[in-house]
């Protein structure tokens, strides 16, 4: 797509929303604050304050084992991946996100370690890891983490109507100070597991059917809507172009609207979904929390096997085609790997879903739960006698 060619099937909105990362990360941002607040605010509401004190401490310490034991086991096996050449085909393919993530072995036995160690690091430090750049987002992810237990541990004797007052103005603080990443929506998935146990709340939206069915659903669209914001180019076509100017009104001065959009989409959507019983019923179906259950390995294993088994079967059996001499009669080098062909991008792509899909089923049955043994060997290692009492359990 140009300001002069029309859009492809995938630049639509809507259906954008199917091939987006950043509404992505923002869900994973709101999500990150529902699930490590429902419970603790649960406890809080029946009067026991202080177990939710405990479990939003120890929650909080198995929380780094949760991130980086997964996150360092993937790295390693991407760095695995790229010594041993696993990354050559991507290395020349006709694809430039595929050429600039997939490094380059190191020059060295010696050098392979150090890299491998050194990216272990950088991840954490300032989100750099060769071997797999979307572990970029890591960093955020955890410190919402530790934003969302922090707040709780403030907030936990307060009522709970003060406390929804006080994490809407957290929102809008962060809303304001340019926070998109995380930083709002983290913050709206805390309100979101106030709302969703407030009977209260839940005898309004009982009492207005039409509010509850229309006004939901409108939200879910509307929610979708800003979540196609493209992350280039806005003003190429005439929908995104409004959203544009829109958001010089509704946003604050000099922050990024391909990352407000998405975060205000998935928030507008998380919130028509919870009260919307159709949606709710869809979404707790069991393929889908089937799907939902390995989100977190399909992060961390679907851009290295992109990489290699994907461009394998789309790139591998193509011929770099030759691209003749320069003025002076030097050879040049050769251009990039096509895609095979059409059928094949057609019969490779789900395949390769499924795949993916079997390969992060056995991580969640092999990895995960080695991960969580580590996390619990260490706690029983460093933790007081007293408060070894309660079972060790991860949350998501």
């Amino acid at each position: 797509m140009s300001d002069k060619l029309p859009p492809t099937l995938f630049q639509l909105p809507f259906l954008r929303c199917l091939v987006m990362g950043r509404a992505s990360v923002a869900i994973f941002a709101l999500v990150t604050g529902y699930v490590n607040s429902l419970g603790p605010l649960k406890k809080s509401r029946l009067g026991n304050a202080d177990a939710a004190l405990s479990g939003i401490a120890k929650s909080a310490f198995r929380r780094f084992g949760r991130f980086m034991i997964p996150a360092m086991v993937a790295t390693t096996l991407s760095w695995l991946a790229c010594q041993f050449g696993a990354y050559n085909v991507a290395h020349v393919a006709n694809s430039a996100w595929i050429r600039d993530t997939s490094p380059a072995a190191s020059a060295s036995f010696a050098g392979a370690f150090y890299d491998l160690f050194k990216n272990l690091g950088t991840t954490w430090i300032d989100g750099m890891n060769q071997y797999d750049r979307i572990q970029w987002t890591l960093t955020y992810l955890l410190k919402g983490s530790m934003m969302t237990y922090l707040s709780l541990f403030a907030l936990i004797y307060v009522k709970p109507r003060w406390r929804m007052a006080i994490i809407a103005g957290m929102f809008y603080f962060k809303w304001k100070s340019g926070d998109s990443l995380v930083g709002f929506n983290v913050y709206c998935g805390i309100f979101l597991a106030e709302a969703s146990i407030d009977a209260d709340i839940a005898a309004f939206v009982a009492a207005h059917p039409i509010l509850q069915s229309v006004g939901s659903a409108s939200m879910i669209i509307l929610g979708l809507y800003f979540c196609s914001y493209p992350e280039e180019h806005p003003e190429w076509a005439p929908w995104s172009k409004s959203m544009l100017h829109l958001g010089h009104w509704i946003f604050p001065a000099g922050v990024e609207f391909s990352r407000y959009y998405p975060g205000m989409g998935a928030d507008i959507v998380a919130t028509g979904v919870m009260f919307n019983a159709t949606a709710k019923k869809i979404l707790s179906h069991r393929f889908l929390c089937w799907m939902g259950k390995l989100s977190w390995p399909v992060y961390l294993l679907h851009a290295p096997l992109i990489r290699t088994v994907l461009t394998w079967v789309l790139f591998g059996a193509s011929v770099r085609p030759q691209q003749g001499k320069d003025t002076n009669g030097n050879q040049l080098p050769p251009g990039w790997l096509p895609i095979a062909n059409t059928w094949v991008v057609v019969f490779a792509i789900p395949l390769f879903y499924v795949f993916l899909y079997r390969v992060a089923g056995l991580w969640a049955s092999y990895v995960d739960p080695w991960c969580t043994k580590v996390t619990q060997q260490f706690e029983e290692l460093v933790f007081r006698d007293d408060a070894k009492a309660e079972k060790p359990i991860l949350l998501t």
